[in-house]
């Protein structure tokens, strides 16, 4: 990795255990059960990162760690805030966690399950996040409160999906490829590093700037 890349990862654990003290600092304040969930959520996150960084992985490799315990929790936790909660279509939320869970089938016939972050897997955790956070913007563009949409905390976790699950999706899709193009890969990989870190700034920047009644 570059110096940059270096830091930028460094950086990174930084970012989730800044939105984490953030969101508890906040939690009296979150009068709505999801939001509450949401700071759970990014406590668990940051432990889940730093154990992933420093842990010891004697009874199972750090991908099965990453495959099959924490990126699911990431998927389906967006899947219910987006879906069940936000845009009020819990049978939505079921309907794509089941079919984001059947997703591990293929990658278990076809796909090899070596890799850190299941290509495949993840490509299409992405796809169906990409459709709700489509929906989540036409929500926020259509709704009467557009001029006040600084103060929606969805209006933050949207851009910061955005920036870094969506906005690096290429990337994940294609690592394998562009591993074979170092230029290519080196400017994405730093994307993908610092839009982490930008997602979890914008996922506290919720706390602080959304509705405090919410």
């Amino acid at each position: 990795m570059t110096e940059f890349q270096e830091f930028a990862q460094k950086s990174l654990l930084w970012a989730e255990g800044l939105a984490a003290v953030i969101a508890l600092f906040h939690y009296n304040r979150l009068k709505e059960q999801h939001w509450k969930l949401f700071v759970f959520y990014l406590v668990f996150i940051f432990l889940g990162e730093a154990y992933g960084k420093w842990g010891s992985f004697v009874h199972f490799t750090k991908a099965q760690y990453y495959n099959y315990l924490l990126m699911p929790i990431q998927f389906v936790f967006f899947y219910w805030l987006y879906a069940a909660k936000s845009l009020g279509k819990p049978k939505l939320f079921w309907i794509f966690s089941i079919l984001y869970l059947l997703s591990f089938i293929p990658n278990e016939l076809y796909f090899s399950r070596s890799k850190i972050v299941f290509a495949f897997n993840y490509t299409f955790g992405c796809l169906i996040l990409m459709l709700l956070v489509i929906m989540e913007y036409y929500k926020q563009i259509t709704s009467q409160e557009i001029l006040n949409f600084n103060k929606n905390k969805m209006f933050y976790i949207n851009l910061g999906i955005t920036i870094s699950y969506i906005g690096t999706l290429p990337f994940m899709a294609f690592l394998s490829l562009l591993v074979k193009y170092k230029e290519i890969w080196d400017i994405y990989f730093s994307y993908f590093l610092v839009s982490v870190s930008v997602m979890y700034i914008l996922f506290a920047s919720s706390f602080i700037w959304g509705k405090q009644s919410s």
